[in-house]
This record gives C-alpha cells, sequence and structure tokens, in this order.
C-alpha cells in the first residue's frame, strides 16, 4: 500500500461507527487513529518529506492529475456512499466530486509559479533571489458537508508545495474520507507522503493538539466551525505554527429596489438551499428593499414550495435530510424562537426526524437567533430596510464574513455597496454560494483568515526564503 490511510491498532480497537440521517442506522464503520499512532504517522510523514520535497514540482503535479482522473471514475461510488453517511441529495455529490477534480488541476496549475525564484535588485554585485520553499509536515482538518471539496482543499495546493499532508477526516463521513484516501493511493502517491486518518470524536481534541505540538508539522489549515476553529488557532498559537482558517458564515443578501427580482429569487433559492443550507457560503439572511419586500418574497416563496425533499438515493430529489436529528430539531428551534418573538413564518419548517423542509421567514429582527447564529440549514430569514445606509449595517451586523452578495439594476450602486460590505467574497447580482479554484477564497471576522485558492495559496503554505550568492561569470 503506497498511502497510509485510516489505520488502527488490532489491540485497541478504536473504530468509528457512523448513523446514517437517512435510516437512523449504522451505515458505515471505519477504523480510527489513537494518539500514539497519529504520532508515528506525523514521524512517517516527516520521514517521507525529503524525497517528496527533492521531486521537481512538474513530477507532483502530475500525480495530482492522476488524483484528479480517478475521482471522476468513481464518481457514482462516491455519490452512492455519500448519499448514505450524509443524506447529500446525488445532485451535490456529483458536484463535489467535479470541482474536487477541479481543484486538483487548479493546484497543478501554478506548478511554473513554484518553479521560478524571484531575482531582486541587490547593488553590492551580489545575485540576490526571493524562492518559495516548501515547509515540511502540513496538516489539513476537513468537515462532512462538502468532504471532497474540502478534504482536496486541504491537501492539493500543499502536497504541489512538497509538504507531506496529513488530511483528517470528519467523523460524519468516515467511508467517504477512507475512500478518498484510497484515490490517492490508486494515483502511486509515494508512501507516507499522504496520510488520510480518522479519530473518534472523543479522542479529536487531544490528537489535534499532539500532533500540533510535534516539531515536524509546520502549516495548518482547518475548516469548520467558529468554536472549533478558535481552539485550533489557540494550539497553533502555543507552538507558533501559522494557521490557515476557513471557519462558520452567515452570508448576506443585499436585494435593492432597481433588482432583477426573477434572478435575486432564483438566486436565493439556490444559495438558500442548496445541499439542505449547509454549506458555509449559504445564504441565511436576505436583506431587501421593503418597497419590493412583498414581491420578491412571493418569487422566492414560489420556489420554495416547488422543492422535493425526500430519499437523497433519487436523482430527482431537491433536498435530503440535514445531518441529523440533533441539527433538525435546532432549526426548528431558531424558528419558533423568531415567530415567537414576531417573525412570520411565510412556508415551510416542517421536520420529519433528520428531514426538514425548506422555511422562508419574514420580519426577522436584531432580536432573533435567526438574525445572530449561523444557520446551517435550509431556512432563508428576510429582513426589510428602508436604504441603502440601512442594508450595509444590517448585512454588516454579524459576527461573520465569509460570503455576500448585491442584486441592483445600477451597477455602479450595487458595486459602491459591495465595497462597504464586510466580506471576503462578494458576488454582485449572482449568488453568495460560488467558488473558483484560481479565486482567493476565505472570510473575515470570525470566518477566519489566510486564503485557500490560486497563487495566493502558494503563499500560505511555503516559506518565503531570501537567497543570496557571489556573483560570477556565469550569472
Amino acid at each position: 500500500m503506497t498511502v497510509q490511510v485510516t489505520a488502527s491498532s488490532p489491540a485497541k480497537g478504536l473504530f468509528i461507527e457512523h448513523i446514517s440521517p437517512v435510516t437512523g442506522r449504522v451505515v458505515s464503520t471505519e477504523p480510527a487513529l489513537s494518539l500514539e499512532e497519529s504520532r508515528r504517522m506525523a514521524a512517517r510523514a516527516a520521514a517521507a518529506f525529503p524525497g517528496w520535497s527533492a521531486r521537481s514540482p512538474h513530477e507532483r503535479a502530475d500525480l495530482l492529475l492522476k488524483v484528479a482522473d480517478l475521482l471522476e471514475q468513481r464518481v457514482d461510488a462516491f455519490c452512492d456512499v455519500m448519499a448514505q453517511e450524509l443524506g447529500t441529495p446525488r445532485k451535490w455529490a456529483a458536484h463535489n466530486v467535479e470541482f474536487a477534480a477541479e481543484l486538483l488541476r487548479g493546484a497543478a496549475s501554478y506548478v511554473s509559479d513554484l518553479a521560478q525564484p524571484e531575482r531582486l535588485e541587490d547593488h553590492r554585485g551580489l545575485v540576490s533571489l526571493a524562492e518559495r520553499i516548501p515547509c515540511g509536515v502540513s496538516i489539513g482538518i476537513a468537515p462532512w458537508n462538502a468532504p471532497l471539496i474540502l478534504g482536496v482543499r486541504s491537501v492539493a495546493t500543499p502536497l504541489l508545495c512538497g509538504n507531506t499532508a496529513l488530511l483528517k477526516g470528519s467523523e460524519f463521513a468516515p467511508r467517504t474520507f477512507r475512500m478518498l484516501g484510497d484515490v490517492f493511493r490508486d494515483a502511486s502517491f509515494p508512501e507516507d507522503v499522504i496520510c488520510v486518518f480518522l479519530t473518534r470524536p472523543e479522542d479529536s481534541e487531544t490528537i489535534v493538539e499532539a500532533l500540533i505540538a510535534t516539531q515536524v508539522v509546520r502549516r495548518v489549515n482547518f475548516t469548520g466551525s467558529t468554536r472549533i476553529g478558535r481552539r485550533v488557532a489557540e494550539f497553533c498559537a502555543q507552538n507558533l505554527k501559522r494557521p490557515l482558517l476557513e471557519l462558520g458564515g452567515q452570508a448576506a443578501m443585499i436585494v435593492l429596489d432597481d433588482a432583477d427580482l426573477d434572478a435575486a429569487a432564483e438566486a436565493a433559492l439556490w444559495g438558500g438551499y442548496v445541499n439542505q443550507g449547509q454549506v458555509c457560503m449559504s445564504t441565511e439572511r436576505v436583506v431587501v428593499a421593503d418597497a419590493i419586500a412583498d414581491r420578491l418574497i412571493e418569487k422566492i416563496e414560489d420556489g420554495r414550495r416547488k422543492l422535493t425533499v425526500g430519499d437523497p438515493l433519487d436523482a430527482d430529489i431537491d433536498l435530503g435530510p440535514v445531518i441529523s436529528l440533533q441539527a433538525a430539531e435546532r432549526l426548528s428551534g431558531l424558528i419558533g424562537d423568531a415567530v415567537g418573538k414576531g417573525a412570520v413564518l411565510v412556508g415551510g419548517g416542517d421536520a420529519r426526524q433528520s428531514y426538514f423542509e425548506p422555511a422562508l421567514v419574514d420580519r426577522v429582527e436584531p432580536d432573533m437567533r435567526l438574525y445572530r447564529e449561523e444557520v446551517f440549514g435550509p431556512i432563508l430569514s428576510i429582513t426589510r430596510v428602508h436604504s441603502d445606509l440601512e442594508a450595509v449595517t444590517v448585512a454588516n451586523d454579524s459576527d461573520y464574513g465569509l460570503s455576500a452578495a448585491v442584486f441592483g439594476g445600477d451597477l455602479a450602486r450595487a458595486e459602491d455597496i459591495a465595497r462597504r460590505l464586510h466580506s471576503g467574497i462578494c458576488h454582485i447580482n449572482r449568488p453568495t454560494v460560488d467558488d473558483n479554484p484560481h479565486a482567493p477564497f476565505g472570510g473575515v471576522k470570525n470566518s477566519g483568515y489566510g486564503r485557500f485558492g490560486g497563487r495566493w495559496a502558494l503563499h500560505e503554505f511555503t516559506e518565503l526564503r531570501w537567497t543570496t550568492r557571489a556573483a560570477g561569470p556565469d550569472t
């Protein structure tokens, strides 16, 4: 076997049993690492680093391209497993595979940016260079909601840069991550260069803290909740390690009084309900000019009623279950709190075990949990405003700052409002949910810091070194 995938000690017998939100029964059982095994894994990755970093960037890129091809060949298997483990509708699961492959190819396309150091001005007769060099071992921690996209994103650029990589998968998608490890193995990555592993929930914090504390781990990237991201940042600060954090979101979509309401409604439906609203960029708050609010709500509600909820293995359904019964109960509580404080439930919101009907809630105000908390579920809230200044103020009145959108007919006006929004990503006349492997992806405020994607990610996973040498006759 050429890649370390999930491993367990037979003596300890550590496993993860995952209960499907579709059936309520155990759907996957996968081995998990102990603390001692995780340390040995990190040591093996460190031992593999010199040989991997010595390979040319082109060789490393070619292996990433092989992984992309293999992923696409296994799309049906991944769709089936993600439906069973996560309740993921087939369309979103297939998108996961397709975009993960695109991320790998996108990372590989930056090979020339690594190959050439930058020559600096130096008036002392020296050859003076700025070059990017690999760091060592990089650990990525990926969540369950887009496991292939976010798992691949956490290791693709580190591997291209010449680092070895550890990828901790989510206990909510254990088989999906194990299968991802199989793909890297089957693409003939050298042994221990990429290690995909799982931990039991009760062991995760101890193991992550121990790995970050090791001398060999030099980079850390985490995608997930702000609460856990803070803990990761604390561990990194204690050990002077540099993290990249992509955390929670509460995306606002501003709809101005001159907006194309059909386009805005379509964007709200996609942004609010795709993957059951379980996307970091999901539209959670629609901030709309009061003069057009009723017409926009009518259009969104018309589309919402047409969405189908059901078995994620059915290719025709739009939404499957949310991740757990507890998640569905929390969503019901958010709606109950809002309605109890004066909001209007326009439609939806019925819960049947882990299945949650997409909901639209009007007249959401600052004293309601829907206004303040990250929802991470299929609920769109409407807050009405009376001016552009109020729209910007409401949109920025959030602890989060990942994605945002502005809809308006006057492009200059919309762009001016977009510049005033506190977010790492902003789209004009487009949904809040979008991605591009060549774009700098990341947030501000409690949504984290650092950037995945494009040439900017090369800066996250390399050290910038200044090198000089005396000029010779050939320089």
